[in-house]
């Protein structure tokens, strides 16, 4: 049966202190606090620097054993680098099979040499919405659906209207029944619309944590 997780990407923002996180709520809390509302969270520190090993246990310890997290590769590889053929060699211990994905910004994606690539390596390709910035790309490429939204009117600021969530709700729920996971990550942080935005669809995808 296929699984459905929506969560929030990144959990410390300084504008949700005293919204989404209760007022007086400590900042080594907030990572427990949105874990228990929400069935994955993306790691986007990761995409920034170096995270220390040490740093992924002590996150794995705040959250319930059921949680999923999703890792942000490094922006050295992906926008520095450009993709570039450099050898990169890293190690995950891990007790299940790792899964990639990979968010297109550009055109030249929009093809189907692009899409048989991706599926010939089972990586997913990112579905992401954009507020029509980048591409919005539904292909199926891999077991899961990876789904980024990042606002649809205003890019990282804008929120969803209830229409815009059914919307989303009715394509994850069309990917489901096709035996597709499914992982959707709210990424309109400025606003603190992420977390809300987040709780909504999975209200109506019934989908609870816990």
């Amino acid at each position: 049966m296929a699984t459905i997780r929506v969560g929030i990407a990144g959990w410390t923002y300084a504008g949700w202190r005293g919204e989404f996180y209760p007022p007086g709520l400590v900042h080594r809390l907030e990572l427990a606090y949105a874990a228990q509302r929400f069935g994955s969270i993306e790691i986007n520190g990761s995409f920034y620097s170096l995270q220390r090993p040490s740093s992924y246990l002590a996150w794995r310890e705040q959250v319930p054993p059921e949680h999923v997290f999703a890792v942000k590769g490094g922006r050295f590889i992906t926008h520095m680098k450009k993709l570039a053929g450099d050898r990169v060699w890293a190690r995950a211990d891990a007790d299940r099979p790792l899964r990639h994905a990979l968010e297109v910004r550009h055109d030249s994606f929009c093809s189907e040499e692009a899409v048989q690539l991706l599926a010939e390596h089972d990586v997913a390709l990112v579905v992401a919405d954009t507020a029509g910035r980048w591409p919005l790309l539904e292909r199926v490429t891999s077991d899961f659906m990876y789904v980024r939204l990042h606002g649809d009117k205003e890019l990282y600021v804008s929120g969803y209207s209830g229409e815009a969530l059914d919307s989303w709700a009715a394509r994850i729920r069309g990917w489901a029944d096709q035996g597709l996971d499914v992982f959707a990550y709210f990424d309109n942080d400025v606003k603190v619309r992420a977390p809300y935005d987040a709780l909504a669809l999975m209200d109506r995808l019934g989908l609870t944590v816990g």
